[in-house]
């Protein structure tokens, strides 16, 4: 059992399968770890598991994903259905931020805050979120997202690591 930062208690749960063998006597015991909060599954269901949770009447594959690309210099929100059909675009560009002001905290909350909203009159509820980028505005996006109204059920962080892959700069000296 341990509690999360906003005090809920968790507890894992172990499943253990036995299969036994008519030849043999041996008995061999799978077990696997889920976490579990509240009675429910603190880690989304994999693509295909059977889960009986529902949001909004949807599978959690069914659900819209939000994609949060944060750059250096800009913040872009695409809202897309499952089917891979675009719901919402925006950016920090297109809200009115100009030249580093679209680098900033303010623009990437205003930026979510007008996704959640177009998607909201499309009828979107309940969506997951992928962030891509190391941006400043990843988490304010985020916040914006969860102001307009939106339900987040999961986020998952797919922003590229290279595996030593393309040689550095040299260092300036100055």
């Amino acid at each position: 059992m341990f509690v999360l930062r906003n005090g809920f208690t968790c507890w894992t749960r172990q499943v253990s399968t036995s299969t036994s063998t008519s030849t043999s006597t041996s008995t061999s015991t799978s077990t696997s770890t889920r976490f579990t909060c509240g009675g429910y599954s603190i880690i989304p269901p994999m693509p295909g598991e059977n889960s009986s949770r529902r949001w909004a009447g949807m599978k959690y594959e069914e659900l819209p994903i939000v994609h949060i690309k944060a750059s250096y210099n800009n913040t872009i929100i695409q809202v897309v259905f499952a089917d891979g059909k675009a719901a919402a675009l925006t950016s920090c560009g297109v809200e009115g931020f100009k030249n580093s002001k679209k680098s900033s905290v303010v623009a990437a909350q205003t930026t979510g805050l007008s996704a959640g909203t177009k998607a909201s009159k499309r009828n979107i509820t309940h969506v997951r979120v992928v962030f891509n980028g190391i941006g400043p505005g990843r988490f304010p996006a985020l916040r914006g997202l969860v102001t307009s109204g939106l339900q987040v059920v999961s986020l998952t962080d797919a922003t590229p690591l290279p595996h030593n892959g393309c040689r550095p700069r040299k260092v300036r000296r100055v």
